[in-house]
């Protein structure tokens, strides 16, 4: 089916998110005294389209490549990383104030599309009580660290880049008494080269993707699985994916591709000596 039916929806829903304003110019606090839900109701007709499992591949990439397009799903991502890291953050907050965390916990928005996206990377590598596992880029609501010790048992740590998001965190796994199980690091992709893993994974919105992957070329092993998350197909119109240029240097073993609500692709990659 021709993806060009969803050129007009795509703009229509860009000029809803511009009447909220230039998050470029104003930041995220105009935004802050919103009703999120509002926004998610825009957001979830995103979804629809990105979900259209009739738009293929090749069809996507005329949406992904117009350049008449670009202004619009500019836009468009922006909003959907800026609900995500709201979502995560009131949730995180939730759980601090919380007499039962775990619940508050399992109530965040996007907690069932988290099942089925670890249940797809657990067939990337062999995660279990004697691995340590790394995730750069976990956020203020470290769910898939969380996630992964809570299934497999393994040893898990987060590297952090934002100092006040990584404080946040450590307090959610303090709450949720897990922070001897799971430890949070200050830092960008560089402070691997002090940590001992056995798993990397890389979370998709880690940025600037052609630097992050260089420096963990530069500091793995090529017998060590990295893991990384990015958006394909009609997805890709949620954010911008790793490119192959980003992954230069690096052997693409195995996609996992998202199913029902999830929305990431897994990729298995390692380092080519």
């Amino acid at each position: 089916m021709s993806c060009y039916k969803y050129w007009g929806k795509l703009e229509e829903i860009s000029n809803k998110l511009s009447s909220y304003g230039d998050l470029d110019k104003y930041g995220n606090s105009k935004l802050d005294e919103i009703n999120i839900d509002e926004i998610i109701d825009i957001l979830d007709e995103v979804e629809i389209i990105a979900h259209d499992k009739e738009i293929d591949f090749d069809s996507a990439k005329h949406i992904l490549d117009d350049e008449k397009m670009n202004k619009a799903l500019k836009l468009i991502r922006k909003f959907y990383v800026y609900i995500g890291a709201r979502l995560e953050t009131e949730n995180a907050l939730k759980i601090l104030e919380s007499d039962n965390p775990n619940e508050t916990l399992d109530s965040f928005h996007f907690y069932e599309r988290y099942i089925g996206l670890i249940e797809n990377e657990s067939q990337l590598a062999k995660f279990n009580d004697e691995k340590t596992f790394v995730f750069l880029g976990s956020g203020p609501l470290p769910l898939t660290l969380i996630m992964f010790n809570k299934v497999f048992k393994c040893k898990c740590i987060g590297i952090e880049q934002d100092a006040n998001v990584a404080e946040l965190s450590k307090k959610v796994l303090r709450k949720l008494d897990l922070e001897d199980e799971i430890e949070i690091v200050v830092g960008n992709e560089t402070v691997i080269k002090d940590l001992k893993y056995d798993i990397l994974m890389v979370a998709a919105l880690a940025e600037p993707k052609e630097r992050v992957f260089s420096n963990i070329w530069t500091y793995v092993d090529e017998k060590t699985p990295v893991i990384y998350r990015t958006y394909t197909g009609m997805r890709a119109i949620l954010y911008s994916p790793v490119l192959e240029k980003d992954i230069r240097g690096f052997h693409k073993e195995v996609m996992m591709l998202p199913s029902g609500k999830t929305n990431n692709t897994s990729v298995l990659i390692r380092k080519i000596v």
